[in-house]
């Protein structure tokens, strides 16, 4: 497995520590865990959104007082 360099400054180490320290990891397991915890949330965003999309029709028609003016008849969000 390659290895990965990860540069902090002083303030920033300081903080990455007393977070690992807080959940009673060591630095390494506690960045591997972020960084597997960020990937598991950006798929879980991205399910989200496909199933939000899916339904937003069928929300839209059921509640059409609902709809924020800025996306009333196509008109593209700001």
């Amino acid at each position: 497995m390659p290895s990965l360099n990860v540069s902090f400054t002083d303030e920033e180490l300081e903080g990455v520590r007393a977070a690992a320290a807080a959940e009673g990891k060591s630095l390494k397991q506690y960045l591997h865990d972020l960084g597997v915890r960020e990937m598991q949330r950006q798929r879980f965003v991205a399910g989200a959104t496909t199933w939000a999309d899916r339904l937003r029709g069928e929300f839209d028609e059921a509640f059409p007082d609902e709809v924020p003016p800025s996306e009333r008849d196509g008109a593209a969000a700001a």
